[in-house]
């Protein structure tokens, strides 16, 4: 279980690397890229997107720390590393998803790293056990701390 342990949690890093990487290219884009007459930021559609994103992004970097710290110290981490890398992978496709609507066409292209991070996000999701399995194992868990 140890070794579960710790690759979910360096799956859950790499799911919350990718989101990132994702948002960092959409939000350079959205600022660059003119829609009738302003930058697709300033659209407040893209706002939205890319607030989401953030949030989502910073919310999963706190669970997989979380995670980290808690095996680092020794204690059983299966809870905490079920829940970072059940939500970092899910919210790592969600992100490239969103960066390649932001990004429209081009965020399709292979020119792009976009195209690259759209192919890998859902491995990340079956990887160390699929999002069903992380949220049994958390389900697991959970019943142990709230006993009837």
């Amino acid at each position: 279980m140890s070794a579960l342990e710790v690759g979910r949690i360096n799956v859950a890093a790499r799911g919350v690397g990718v989101a990132q990487a994702a948002f960092d290219d959409a939000i350079r884009y959205a600022q660059k890229r003119e829609a009738f007459g302003k930058p697709i930021f300033e659209h407040q559609a893209q706002q939205l997107r890319l607030a989401e994103m953030i949030t989502k992004i910073r919310a999963a970097r706190l669970l997989t720390l979380d995670a980290a710290r808690k095996k680092d110290s020794g204690v059983r981490s299966d809870l905490d590393a079920g829940m970072a890398k059940l939500f970092a992978t899910e919210i790592a496709q969600e992100c490239v998803l969103d960066a390649m609507r932001i990004h429209g066409g081009l965020g399709y292209s292979k020119e792009l790293p976009l195209e690259r991070y759209y192919r890998d996000a859902p491995l990340m999701v079956i990887a160390e056990g699929t999002s069903d399995i992380q949220k049994i194992v958390i389900a697991r868990n959970i019943v142990k701390d709230y006993p009837v």
